[in-house]
């Protein structure tokens, strides 16, 4: 079957609308993406489940005509499951755990007619902000095969930059859609708490932490995708408003003159390489000279409380889940089960107490309102995603025994995103900047709550102003054998 010379050209929608024309067929374009895995995989390792056979059969029995009918596509391996396929969080423990159904999640995705064919790399639990793992190895940043392509949507990053597909499922519990997104030239937004079902398996993720979306390289897809896949289940516990129109139609609406509050450190205290502080101003010199105003603020919040609080619920959250694996193959949890890091995390949350628990979700919910409080004056709130260019791989390596060494390494990397996972406001990492040797930083802006249709707006506005489409990694990045 014919390659497509053109894919590369086309961002998800515009793939589907070849199908649509008839100039392609879902068959030639998964064929397409399957060459692209087979040609990149052994430079980045980007996809740690290959479901090329499931694919060409979705694709023989004829799929939905909907809106990205006959796209090849991604799905994260943490989190969602694909009737059939295992999905293993990065973890031995998981490494047999064949699902017997879709997630809700999934199921909104085949009806969008997305052509799954694989699941991409994570670290251990999705607990990492670089996706290095035992299991299924490292990926590699397609711009530098030196540097972490981020985390924990990491190898979904990776397979969209280097032009696999051009949209993969991610989820964000802590950063994990927009620290990949930064790191790989990538448009990437975490949606409001409760905007998208995590159903059937799952209430919430992480004390109401996580969220699911996608990594696109460009601003429309992602509209189009979250309005594939928003809207919530019968029994969610958590659900966001619908938006007053669909998000596609706010790609290309004129924004307004915003209020922008610029914050160019993170409330760790923790110091910011130049190049994001750079990332930052010029982004907010852009936006000025977009008509809207920009004053620097410091968002309110107490940011050891808050990281306390973070750590206190996804380590809880992970020993519920690790034990519940183990109970189902009839043993107990063991430290050789898995990566350090996340024993470490056992350890943790085996010392709680039920009041720790619930004082951490209090902790969260108090700093959810004093953000909605600062943004009655300010529309949005713009930072660096990220306090470093994309790392080297190695020091945020999960199996690292020195769990202070990983601690710090991972607190000068990524202190800016996980408030807004406390906060549950939607927030997107948008690739404004490149550094002087060719690496991508990404700035994040943050809205209210249940805002994403102003975020795409403004995305797109910027997208115009600022285009990134077109940006590609190097044939032979450095770190190439």
């Amino acid at each position: 079957m014919a390659v497509i010379d053109e894919y590369d050209d086309h961002d998800a929608l515009g793939l589907a609308a070849l199908v649509a024309s008839g100039k392609v067929t879902p068959g030639e374009l998964l064929e397409t993406a399957i060459t692209r895995a087979e040609t990149v995989e052994p430079a980045i390792n980007a996809i740690s489940y290959r479901h090329d056979d499931l694919a060409r059969e979705a694709v023989a029995a004829g799929l939905p005509d909907g809106p990205f009918r006959g796209v090849p596509f991604l799905l994260k391996n943490v989190g969602v499951q694909l009737a059939g396929t295992v999905t293993s969080g990065g973890s031995a423990l998981f490494s047999d755990a064949v699902a017997d159904h879709d997630s809700d999640v999934v199921q909104r995705y085949k009806a969008a007619g997305l052509v799954i064919f694989g699941k991409t790399n994570t670290p251990e639990q999705g607990l990492a902000a670089s996706t290095e793992t035992v299991l299924h190895g490292d990926t590699r940043n397609p711009w530098d095969l030196t540097r972490t392509a981020g985390g924990s949507s990491g190898g979904a990053a990776a397979a969209v930059a280097a032009g696999i597909v051009p949209a993969a499922q991610g989820s964000d519990g802590g950063g994990s859609i927009r620290i990949p997104a930064s790191c790989c030239g990538l448009f990437g937004l975490k949606p409001t708490r409760g905007r998208v079902s995590l159903g059937p398996d799952a209430g919430e993720s992480w004390g109401g932490l996580g969220v699911v979306h996608a990594l696109t390289r460009s601003v429309r897809d992602s509209a189009a995708l979250l309005d594939a896949v928003a809207g919530r289940i019968p029994g969610d516990p958590y659900s966001a408003q619908p938006p007053a129109r669909p998000y596609r139609k706010e790609v290309g609406a004129d924004p307004g003159k915003l209020k922008v509050a610029l914050q160019l450190a993170p409330l760790s205290g923790t110091p910011v390489d130049p190049e994001c502080v750079t990332a930052a101003r010029e982004a907010a010199q852009l936006l000025e000279s977009l008509g809207h105003h920009v004053e620097e603020a410091m968002p309110p919040g107490d940011g050891e409380e808050v990281g306390g609080a973070v750590w206190t619920l996804v380590a809880a959250n992970v020993l519920s889940a690790l034990r519940r694996r183990a109970t189902h193959l009839g043993r107990e949890l063991a430290e050789s089960d898995v990566e350090p890091v996340t024993w470490n995390a056992v350890v943790h949350a085996r010392t709680l107490t039920a009041d720790a628990y619930a004082d951490a979700l209090s902790v969260i919910h108090a700093q959810g309102r004093r953000m909605a409080a600062f943004h009655r004056d300010n529309d949005i709130l713009v930072s660096p995603t990220l306090a470093e260019p994309p790392a080297p791989l190695g020091p945020q390596r999960m199996r690292n025994p020195d769990i202070e060494e990983y601690s710090a390494a991972l607190l000068r990397f990524s202190p800016f995103t996980s408030l807004f996972n406390v906060s549950g406001q939607p927030s997107m990492s948008v690739p404004l900047h490149w550094s002087a040797d060719g690496l991508p930083v990404g700035v994040m802006m943050s809205a209210t709550m249940e805002n994403e249709g102003l975020l795409f707006r403004l995305a797109a506005q910027l997208e115009t102003a600022k285009p990134w489409f077109h940006r590609r990694p190097p044939a032979s990045p450095p770190g190439t054998v």
